[in-house]
């Protein structure tokens, strides 16, 4: 999977607002969250050019409803996390941030 490194992180694509959902309500897709041409449009916060730009490469996403406030987070390469959602705001949450509870 390509993904945009820069001085150690890792360059995700999420999407906090609340009403969709963008990365988890495309589950087939999970590259979308490393994507380095959407990295860069996001970045650049063009919403046309990222709702062109994810109707040509993911023709069959469900999602394209939460573009409007797509971030980047720079995540420490190497860092496992999930993407997580309620009420269509995602959040990132990282592994060694779960306090498990044991039986």
């Amino acid at each position: 999977m390509n993904k945009t490194i820069k001085d150690g992180r890792v360059a995700v694509v999420y999407s906090p607002g609340y009403g969709a959902g963008w990365s988890t309500w495309n589950p087939d897709h999970p590259e979308m969250v490393f994507d380095p041409g959407l990295v860069d449009l996001v970045l650049a916060g063009d919403e046309e050019k990222i709702l062109a730009y994810i109707t040509l490469k993911w023709t069959d996403a469900v999602a394209r409803s939460g573009i409007d406030d797509l971030q980047v987070e720079w995540v420490p390469e190497g860092v496992e996390f999930v993407i997580e959602e309620y009420d269509g705001a995602e959040t990132i949450v990282f592994k060694n941030e779960v306090k498990w509870i044991q039986a």
